[in-house]
C-alpha cells in the first residue's frame, strides 16, 4: 500500500510536524476519521447494556471498568495502527504469510460471526427507541419491518457512499462524526440534569473513577443493607449477587473493543490511504473518535442508571410486593437462583414450597437485581429530567447509537468478504458482504426472538468472546514480527515498552475470556456446555498453532 494523499494533506502533515500542540492538535482533528469510526461501533447495543447493568448492580462504583477496558483495547488498536501504517500490507494477508494462517481465518471467521449476529440487536434497538422514545404515537402501530426496511436502505446508501472512495469516505465519516456528537450530547444532558438534582455528589463520581476489584466478590453496601435482613437466605444471596456482578463485569469489559473492531481499523486506515507519516496522528485519532466518546457516553449511562435503579425495588415490585406486569420476567429470573437454592439444600421440596418461604425482604433483593431496558431508564428519568430530555433526546441517543453500529457492522463485513475471496478492489463483493448484516437484521421481529434469540446469541457471544484474545495475541507476535516488520520492528527500550503494554491488556482480556467461556460449561444447557469446551479447546490449539507459525516464519526470515 503506497500512501497516495493528496497535496493538500500532505502540506497539513508538514505543517503539524512542526507546529505547536495547539496547531497540530486542530491538524490531527481536522484530518481524523478512522477513530471516529470506531467509536460509532464500540457505541452500540452491548455498550449501552454494560452501562445499564454496571449501574444497576454497583451503583457509581465501577465508573472506572469500561474506561480500563477501553485503555487495554487501545493498547491493541495503537499496535494494530503501528504495524498496518508500517508496513502497508493488509493485515489478513500478513498475519496468513508471517504468523498463521489458523489464525488469519479465526480471526476472519470471528468477525463476520460477530457482524452477523450482533447486527440482530441493534435493530430491534433502534426499533424500539423509535417507537417506545421518540415517537411513539406515529410509529407505535407501525410494522417492526417498515421501520427495519428503512433502517436497512439508510444505512445502505450510506455503507454504499463509502464504498465508491474519495469525498464518499469523507462524507461518510462526516455522518459517522454526527452520530456519535448526537450520542454525546443526549447522554450528557441527561447526565447533567440527574447530577443538578443532587441524586450523587462529585466525590462519589470521582471516587466511582478510581480502580477496585473489592466488588467482584462482594455486594455494594446498599445490597449488602437489604442482604443482612434475609437473615438464614442471606449468605445464598451473597452468593447469587456477587456471581451476577462478576458477570457483568467480564461482559462490560468484553464489550469495550470487539474482536470486529480490530478488523475494521487497519482496512478504515487503508481506505484513506494513510502510511508511515500518518502514525502520530492515527493515535490521535483514537484518542478523539474512540476513547473520548466511549468514556462521557459510558459513563454518563452508568451515572443515570446508577441513579435510578442501584438499590431500588419500587419500580419492579408494587405496594403488595408483587412484580409489576412489564418486570415480571425480569424479577421471575433474578428469583429463580434462590428457588433453586432452596430446593437443593432440602427447605424446600417443590417450587411452589420454595415461593412459600420467600420473604418480602427476599422480593426486595431479587427487586434489585432484576434487569431494566432503555425504556424503563428513560421512563424513571421523567421525574428529575422531564419528558423531552427523558424520552426524546434519551431515545435519539440510542436510535444513534443502533444506527451507527449497523452502519459499521455492515461495512466491516464487507471488508471481511473482499479479503476472504482476496479481492480487496472488488466494490461489487464488498457491497454483497456489507449487505448480508443488514439483510438478517431486516429479520429480527422473528429472528432475535425466543429460543431462536438465545441459540444464536449463545453461539455467537461465546465463539467471538473466546477469540477475542486471540486477536490480541496476534498483534503481540507480529509487533515481534522482524520478517513482517522489517526495519520498522521496535528495539531496545520501545521494543520493551510495547511488549510489556500489550502483554497487559492480552494477559487482562484472556482471563476475562477464558473466565466467561469456563463458567458457560457448568450451563445446564447442554448445547452451551459443548460450545464451551469447544472454544476453551480451540483458543489452546489456536495459541500453540499461532506460537509455532510464528516461530517458523521468522527462523526462515533470518
Amino acid at each position: 500500500m503506497k500512501s497516495n494523499i493528496s497535496s493538500k494533506e500532505e502540506a497539513l502533515l508538514d505543517e503539524a510536524a512542526t507546529a505547536g500542540t495547539l496547531r497540530k492538535a486542530a491538524i490531527y482533528t481536522r484530518l481524523s476519521g478512522p477513530g471516529w469510526l470506531q467509536g460509532a461501533l464500540t457505541l452500540g447495543g452491548g455498550s449501552l447494556a454494560g452501562a445499564l447493568y454496571l449501574g444497576i448492580l454497583f451503583g457509581p462504583h465501577m465508573l472506572w471498568l469500561q474506561p480500563l477496558a477501553m485503555i487495554c483495547g487501545v493498547v491493541m488498536l495503537s499496535a494494530i495502527t503501528y504495524v498496518t501504517l508500517s508496513t502497508g500490507e493488509r493485515p489478513f494477508a500478513l498475519i496468513m504469510k508471517r504468523v498463521s494462517p489458523f489464525l488469519a481465518w479465526a480471526w476472519l471467521i470471528a468477525t463476520v460471526l460477530a457482524n452477523m449476529v450482533f447486527c440482530l440487536p441493534q435493530f430491534s434497538l433502534a426499533t424500539a427507541a423509535l417507537q417506545q422514545n421518540i415517537a411513539p404515537d406515529a410509529a407505535g402501530g407501525l410494522s417492526p419491518y417498515l421501520i427495519g426496511a428503512v433502517i436497512f436502505i439508510v444505512c445502505a446508501v450510506i455503507v454504499g457512499s463509502y464504498n465508491r472512495g474519495g469525498m464518499g469516505v469523507k462524507l461518510f465519516e462526516t455522518i459517522l462524526k454526527v452520530m456519535v456528537g448526537l450520542i454525546l450530547i443526549s447522554f450528557l444532558g441527561v447526565a447533567a440534569l440527574v447530577l443538578s438534582q443532587g441524586v450523587f455528589d462529585f466525590s462519589s463520581i470521582l471516587r466511582g473513577h478510581i480502580p477496585s476489584l473489592s466488588y467482584f466478590n462482594n455486594p455494594t453496601p446498599a445490597f449488602q443493607e437489604v442482604i443482612a435482613r434475609t437473615g438464614e437466605n442471606s449468605e445464598v444471596w451473597t452468593g447469587i449477587v456477587t456471581a451476577d456482578h462478576a458477570g457483568i463485569m467480564i461482559a462490560a469489559f468484553g464489550t469495550a473493543v470487539g474482536i470486529n473492531m480490530t478488523f475494521l481499523l487497519p482496512y478504515s486506515m487503508m481506505k484513506r490511504r494513510w502510511g508511515k507519516r500518518h502514525r502520530g496522528m492515527a493515535i490521535f485519532d483514537l484518542a478523539l473518535g474512540l476513547i473520548i466518546p466511549f468514556f462521557i457516553a459510558t459513563g454518563c449511562l452508568v451515572i443515570s442508571s446508577a441513579s435510578q435503579f442501584h438499590g431500588q425495588t419500587a419500580d419492579v415490585l408494587d405496594a403488595d410486593g408483587q412484580p409489576l406486569p412489564a418486570m415480571e420476567g425480569s424479577y421471575h429470573a433474578a428469583i429463580a437462583p434462590l428457588i433453586e437454592e432452596l430446593q437443593a439444600s432440602g427447605r424446600a421440596g417443590s417450587p411452589e414450597e420454595a415461593e412459600a418461604l420467600i420473604t418480602p425482604e427476599d422480593r426486595d433483593v431479587a427487586a434489585m437485581l432484576s434487569r431494566r431496558d432503555v425504556a424503563q431508564l428513560a421512563s424513571a428519568l421523567e421525574p428529575l429530567t422531564g419528558e423531552f430530555f427523558a424520552q426524546k433526546i434519551f431515545g435519539f441517543g440510542v436510535m444513534a447509537m443502533a444506527v451507527s453500529s449497523i452502519i459499521m457492522l455492515m461495512l466491516i463485513n464487507g471488508f471481511a468478504a473482499t479479503e476472504a475471496f482476496g479481492r480487496p478492489d472488488d466494490r461489487r463483493l464488498h457491497l454483497i458482504g456489507a449487505l448480508m448484516p443488514g439483510v438478517l437484521g431486516f429479520f429480527n421481529p422473528v429472528i432475535w426472538t425466543g429460543a431462536s434469540r438465545a441459540a444464536l446469541a449463545i453461539p455467537a457471544a461465546t465463539i467471538a468472546g473466546a477469540l477475542i484474545p486471540i486477536a490480541y495475541f496476534t498483534f503481540l507476535l507480529l509487533m515481534n514480527s522482524r520478517s513482517a516488520l522489517g526495519g520498522e520492528l521496535p528495539t531496545g527500550g520501545r521494543r520493551i515498552y510495547w511488549n510489556t503494554i500489550m502483554l497487559i491488556a492480552t494477559s487482562l482480556v484472556s482471563f476475562g475470556a477464558i473466565w466467561v467461556t469456563y463458567q458457560r460449561t457448568g450451563s445446564s444447557n447442554t448445547y452451551e456446555v459443548v460450545i464451551a469446551w469447544a472454544m476453551l479447546g480451540s483458543m489452546a490449539a489456536l495459541f500453540i498453532l499461532g506460537l509455532a507459525g510464528f516461530f517458523r516464519n521468522n527462523r526462515v526470515a533470518g
